[in-house]
Formats: structure tokens, sequence, C-alpha cells
């Protein structure tokens, strides 16, 4: 499928025909070239790359060569690297759909939809009924956050695959987003109907407090007893069993289930604990408080960004509810364009200086980092459709580039969302997440992770002091109007009731904290954690004095 945020269909599925079907477009007669192939599809990328990457240093017009280097570029992360190598790729063989999908997949990747678009309409026009073309279609509006269109793609790829549990699935979840539950649900069913050992029906289920009956939960027990059921469908199983007996009040059970899915979901994740502990020792060390005096007044002074960051599941769609329920403000979505900015500065820009990310911001002149700005404006214009002061941007990792949303947005206003460290930790361990949060499939990483934002943040409370305004999970929902008009001051926004009835939004949220800000404020989930309190050990050591000291920080050595 389309997009490293979806999860990717069974080899018998529908989206799998497709892919096959583009594969067999064009197949490399070349022996090099078959080689870098099969390395491609054993996963083998740092092998297939060099082989693509010699081959095309002496055939450097041959198309294929460059869309099988595209491919291995963008699967290593070298989203820009990827987009040129396809660019090339389409210019020499413009009829080559299977580099132009790739084009389209890695243009929405670096978060440029009309150019996505663009592609994929040509794709449309030759091939109307192609369903890899269709979904890549749907989740870009999506991305954008045209919901409404982007439901009509998916009821129309419904229609006509009606047989593929993959398609319903993805159906279930645009109702989802738009708030139409019974549809939803009645889509997850059809799902489940056509495949019942497909995992993830029953998670979303879980998801929207469905009510599962005893003879269910046996049904996916029975699922996981079966020898031909796949680690994915496996992983999303433990999940849902992990939350519905957990409603249930078989903590223990429970427990074991979400042990399990985490298990099997780690062993698929490439996730190094140390390089966030480097990233923080990094950010510390040059974005000094002198470090930002000498670069006062610098940036582009726009006052609109509204950044909401912190670890996931510490209530940022919560802030983010509240706030888009202000006539001044207008909610986007978790925005990945300044991380696309940091990949960009640390692999464009800092090998120019012989430096890293993010040392090299120190290189980095006033016209750069207000062009920067600028551009940040820019390429989030295709998000912002109500034309509001404000918006906001819940992107959670953002609190990895504090200094760079503070060097280029000088104006922009930061809040950080927190929450107990093991009620946000054991509620990252009790979700499945399809992209990012990769340090939360194991206790100890989860806290270890943990403990360096906290750390990171008292760091910039320290050079920026007053800069960054935090929201404590647990206030916001045990005084919410005390909490939401201190808020509202941070922003510079007058009160507004509006913002205590968030719950009455009928805005599209593609979140899968959606259902639970569709309700008002309850208190039920801040001590949710204590019934699994048995187990978290692991959790309880990798926080050290940060679970002591909360809702203070232990002191950090500067």
């Amino acid at each position: 499928m389309a997009l490293e945020a979806d999860s990717g269909p069974v080899a018998t599925s529908d989206f799998a025909a497709a892919a096959e079907a583009l594969r067999s477009e064009r197949p490399p007669r070349n022996p090099r070239l078959r080689e870098a192939e099969c390395a491609l599809r054993e996963n083998r990328l740092g092998e297939a790359y060099e082989l693509l990457s010699r081959f095309v240093e002496k055939h450097p017009n041959d198309a294929l060569a460059l869309h099988l280097m595209a491919n291995a570029a963008l699967r290593l992360g070298r989203k820009e690297q990827a987009e040129t190598l396809l660019a090339q790729s389409i210019a020499l063989a413009p009829d080559f759909a299977a580099a132009r999908y790739s084009y389209a997949n890695a243009l929405a990747l670096l978060n440029k939809p009309e150019a996505a678009l663009e592609q994929l309409e040509w794709l449309l026009k030759k091939d109307p009924r192609n369903l890899l073309y269709r979904h890549l279609k749907a989740v870009v509006l999506t991305a954008t956050g045209d919901h409404a269109e982007a439901l009509l793609c998916y009821r129309g790829m419904a229609d006509d695959f009606s047989r593929s549990p993959e398609v319903w699935i993805s159906y279930g979840s645009a109702l989802r987003s738009l708030g139409q539950r019974e549809e939803s649900i009645a889509a997850y069913r059809r799902a489940l109907a056509l495949r019942p050992s497909f995992g993830e029906p029953y998670w979303s289920l879980s998801g929207l407090n469905y009510g599962f009956s005893d003879i269910e939960v046996q049904e996916m027990q029975s699922q996981l007893a079966r020898a031909d059921v796949s680690g994915e469908d496996r992983m999303y199983i433990h999940f849902a069993l992990g939350r519905v007996l957990g409603g249930k009040a078989r903590y223990q059970e429970s427990f074991e289930n979400y042990a399990r899915a985490n298990a099997i979901k780690r062993m698929n994740v490439d996730y190094d604990p140390e390089a966030l502990t480097k990233h923080v020792r990094a950010c510390m060390a040059i974005l000094t408080q002198e470090f930002f005096q000498a670069r006062a007044g610098t940036g582009c002074d726009a006052q609109g960004p509204i950044f909401i960051l912190g670890m996931q599941r510490a209530g940022s769609t919560l802030v983010e509810q509240i706030l888009a329920s202000h006539s001044a403000v207008e909610a986007t979505a978790e925005l990945p364009n300044i991380s696309l900015l940091a990949e960009h500065i640390g692999e464009s820009i800092a090998p120019l200086h012989g430096s890293n990310y993010p040392d090299v911001l120190a290189k980095l002149d006033a016209g750069t980092l207000r062009s920067f700005g600028e551009q940040y404006l820019e390429t989030t214009r295709s998000h912002r459709k109500l034309g509001r002061a404000f918006f906001t941007d819940k992107m959670p990792y953002n609190f990895l580039h504090v200094g760079l949303i503070h060097l280029i947005l000088p104006n922009a206003k930061i809040i950080d969302a927190r929450r107990h460290p093991l009620g946000c930790g054991f509620s990252n361990f009790a979700m499945h997440f399809k992209s990012g949060a990769l340090f939360a499939y194991r206790l100890a990483e989860l806290g270890q992770a943990y403990a360096n934002y906290v750390e990171l943040m008292a760091h910039f409370d320290r050079v920026l002091p007053g800069r960054i305004h935090r929201v404590l999970y647990e206030d916001l929902v045990r005084d919410t109007e005390k909490e939401v008009r201190r808020l509202l001051e941070y922003v510079g926004l007058p009160f507004e009731k509006a913002c205590l009835e968030f719950h009455t939004s009928q805005r599209a949220m593609d979140s899968v904290s959606s259902e639970q800000v569709r309700r008002p404020i309850y208190d039920d989930a801040i001590d949710q954690w204590r019934h699994y309190e048995p187990w978290l050990g692991p959790l309880k050591s990798a926080l050290g004095p940060v679970l002591d000291a909360y809702p203070d920080v232990p002191v950090f050595p500067a």
C-alpha cells in the first residue's frame, strides 16, 4: 500500500495483485538489476542500494534502474534523493506507470500533496479502476484534510472491490474520521466477514468502544489458535484482546495480550534507544541560552502557528480540540513539515559544513532561518482551509526540534502536553501506531524515551524561560476551565465558552484519540494504569527520578 503510515495488505489481497501487476510491467532483464530487485524484495536495502548506485553510475539513462534505486532510497529514508531519481525516471520513460506511482508516493511523503495528486490524476486517466492509484489519492486527500472527498474515493473502492477486506478496513477508518460510528462499525464487521482471521478490524472495533460479547472474545482467541494466522494479524488480535479484556476488568489477561502484541511488533521495528539520548545531549550542548541570545530577532515573525508537542497519548488531541473550538484557531493535523525540514537540513546542508543535525544550526544565517520559517508557512497552506489567524500543528515529535522551531518561527506558540509518566507510558504500550512511536513496544524503551523527552524540555525551560506553555493532562481533566483560560491567555486569545464544549465539534479527525474527544471531559483514563502497575516494573526503572518527581521535574545536569 501507499505511504509509510499505512500497513501493507496480505499477499493474496487485491492490493498485492495490483502491486504485482505494476512490478511486472517492466521486469528487469539485466542480471545486475534482477539481483538488486531480489535484494529489495528480501529487505536487504543497503546491499540493493549499493548495487543500483554502481549500475546507475554506468547507465544514468536506465529508467528502471533509477526507479529501483529510488525505491531503495525511499525505504532507507532518503526521500529527497528518491524524488530526484523518480523525476529522472519518468522524464526518460513518461509511460512507466510503476515509476510514476512511486513518484506520487514520494511526493506525498515529502508533504507535496498537490504535486502527488497531479501524478495520480495522470495515472488514473490511463487506468481509472486501479486500486493502488485510487487508494493513494484517498490517503493524500485525508492528509490534506479533504475528508469528505477522501470518503467518496473509499466508498467507490468499496463498491468496486466489495470482496476486499483491506478496502473495507480503509473505508471504515474514513467513516470513523468523520464521526460516522455505526457505519464505521458496519464496514469493519464486513471486513471480518470476508476474512475472519483479519486482525486489524478487531483492533479498530475495540477503538470504537464496540461491545464485544464473550462469544466474540472466544472467536478472537480461536483465531490465535490457528497455525495459519499471520504475525501481523496475531499482533492486532492481541492488541484488541488487551483492550477488550481490560474493559472487562480481566487485567492480567489484558496485560499478557498487550505484551504479546508488543513483542510481535518490536520484532519488525528498527529502533536504537540510544539515538534519542544522543540527540538530546547534542541539542543541550549546542542550543544554549547564549546561542539563542546571539540569534535574537532572526526568523520569520509570523504569529499564527501553534505547535502542540510532547509524548504521544499525553492529551495533545484534547488540547487541539479545545483550541480548534475557538473562532480564531484552525486545527490541521500531525504535520510532517518540521521533521522533513530537519531531515533536509541534516541530509543536504549539514554535509556542506562537515557537520550534522542539530550542530549545523549554528551555521545557518539570518536569511536562511527566515526563509525556512516562510517555507513552513507556505508548505502548510494546503492544510489550512478556514483562513483563521492561528492554526495548530499537532505532530508530537516536534519536541525533538524545539530549537529549530524557535529559530525559524520565534513568535510561534509551543505547547507541551504532558501526562503522568506511568499513565502516558502504559497508554503507549496499549496502543498500536501505524507509524512513529518506535520506542513504544518495550516498557524499558518507553521509560527511557519519556525521560529523554522530559530532560530535553527541562533544558528549553532553562535556556528559553517562559517560551513553552505546559499543559498537564490531569490538571486539564480535573479543572478544565482554569486550564483552558491559562491556555488561551498564553496563545493571546480571549476566552470563548465553545472551548469548554469542544466535544460538540463536528470536525473530522484522523487520530487514534478521535473517539475520546467526541465525549465530554472524563477522568476514567487518569488512573487506568494503576490496574496494570504490578507489571510495569521495567517502565518504572527506566523512568528513574522522572517518575518520583512528577509533576515536577528532577534536576538534570546543565
